[in-house]
């Protein structure tokens, strides 16, 4: 299953989360596949990453969790979407 990781990087944790980015790269775990990451000029990002393991996609989050508030949210891709749609009673 894929998934949206979203997060924004409060100023008071910047220098630490940065330093911590840089050290490790921020990657997932075994277990997760990260598709693709974007950083917004904002402080804010996203990233969507894949796996069918629920404890591997937590342990990327709870390895952020002191330094940003993150939001994951599972995702379709829009033939998926599409598929449930159709199958909708009108």
């Amino acid at each position: 299953m894929k998934f949206i990781v979203s997060w924004s990087l409060p100023q008071a944790s910047y220098n630490a989360a940065s330093e911590r980015f840089m050290k490790t790269g921020g990657l997932p775990p075994g277990g997760v596949t990260l598709l693709g990451r974007w950083h917004g000029m904002s402080g804010k990002g996203f990233a969507v990453a894949e796996s069918a393991d629920p404890k591997a996609l937590y342990a990327w989050y709870a390895e952020w969790t002191e330094f940003i508030p993150i939001e994951v949210t599972p995702c379709l891709e829009d033939a998926d979407a599409g598929a449930v749609l159709a199958g909708m009673k009108k």
